[in-house]
């Protein structure tokens, strides 16, 4: 039996690496941070470094983040923040143009609801973003989701349309 235990990898601690196996690195299956999960570790599904962190929610460094005074002020910046979106799809993502489509679609309703219930409408859509980001893995469209909180809290009219009008741009470069 001691053979058998010397011959499995270890790392640098001297722990077993590895799933799968008598032990296979979980102690009872229920000892990882996700619990009871069939067929290993199916959860990770490519969503990037997301450590149980604060503030930032594990993400990783990536796009800077858009100004939504700039957004509002210069419509080169607006040009140039959604080709650096669209580029940023095309090396890291594999989003359908369908699902972008259907997210403007929702940012195009929620700019034409009546004032007193824009800002809601806003707040049901970062989720509905941050769904989608998670769901599918569009980490290029992260600079977005903190873009549209900045947009939320600001909670004005300028600030909405050019959000929409950026949202534009970025479909109809992804063509």
């Amino acid at each position: 039996m001691a053979e058998t235990t010397q011959q499995e990898p270890r790392n640098q601690e001297g722990k077993r690496e590895g799933r799968g196996g008598p032990g296979g690195g979980r102690e009872g299956r229920g000892g990882g941070p996700h619990g009871d999960r069939p067929h290993g570790d199916r959860g990770d599904r490519g969503r990037g470094d997301r450590g149980g962190g604060g503030g930032d929610r594990g993400r990783f460094d990536g796009p800077p983040e858009i100004d939504i005074e700039k957004l509002i002020s210069d419509p080169l910046y607006l040009d140039n923040q959604a080709h650096g979106v669209v580029s940023r799809m095309r090396d890291m993502d594999s989003g359908t143009k369908s699902q972008l489509r259907r997210l403007y679609n929702a940012v195009r309703r929620a700019v034409r609801a009546p004032e007193s219930e824009r800002q809601q409408q806003f707040v049901m859509l970062r989720a509905r973003l941050a769904y989608t980001i998670a769901r599918h893995s569009l980490r290029s469209l992260d600079s977005l989701e903190k873009l549209l909180l900045q947009v939320t809290r600001k909670n004005d009219a300028k600030g909405y349309e050019r959000f929409r009008d950026l949202f534009e741009a970025i479909v109809a470069y992804n063509e």
